[in-house]
C-alpha cells in the first residue's frame, strides 16, 4: 500500500513539473510570437508574456500578459490577442512538439500595477508619519 501511495504520488509530481515545463516553454514562443509575427496595428509594443498557466492534462492554457498603457488600451490589447488565439496555436503548434496544442486563453496580468499602488501606499504612510527611510 505505502509502494502504491509513493507511486500515485510520484505520477502527480510528474505531471506538475510536465505542465510547467510545458508552460515556460509556450511563455517563451509566445512571447516571441508576439514580438515578431503578430502584426496587429492595434497592438502595443510594450506588451509582454508575465505566466502561462497550464492545465494539468496540457489541454488548456491561461496565458496572462502585461500592457503598458491605459486602462481601455490594455482591455482592448487583451480583446485582439484573444481574436488572434487561433493563430498564436497553430504556431506554438508548429514550435513546440506536443500531441495536443493547449486552447490558449490571454488574461491581463495586473499584478504590476498592483505592485506600484502598494509602493505608492507605503511611500504615502512614510511620509505622513515623518520617519526617515534608512539609506
Amino acid at each position: 500500500m505505502l509502494r502504491d501511495l509513493q507511486r500515485c504520488l510520484g505520477v502527480i509530481v510528474m505531471v506538475k513539473l510536465r505542465s510547467q515545463r510545458v508552460g515556460e516553454q509556450i511563455k517563451k514562443e509566445v512571447s516571441e510570437i508576439l514580438r515578431l509575427d503578430l502584426k496587429d496595428p492595434g497592438l502595443v509594443n510594450l506588451t509582454s508574456v508575465t505566466d502561462v498557466e497550464v492545465s494539468k492534462d496540457l489541454r488548456y492554457a491561461k496565458i496572462f500578459v502585461s500592457v503598458y498603457d491605459e486602462q481601455d488600451e490594455q482591455e482592448k490589447v487583451v480583446k485582439i490577442l484573444n481574436k488572434a488565439s487561433g493563430f498564436i496555436r497553430s504556431e506554438i503548434g508548429k514550435r513546440i512538439r506536443l500531441r495536443h496544442v493547449p486552447e490558449i486563453e490571454f488574461h491581463l496580468d495586473r499584478s504590476l500595477e498592483y505592485g506600484a499602488h502598494i509602493e505608492n501606499v507605503l511611500k504615502s504612510l512614510v511620509s505622513k508619519s515623518g520617519v526617515e527611510k534608512p539609506k
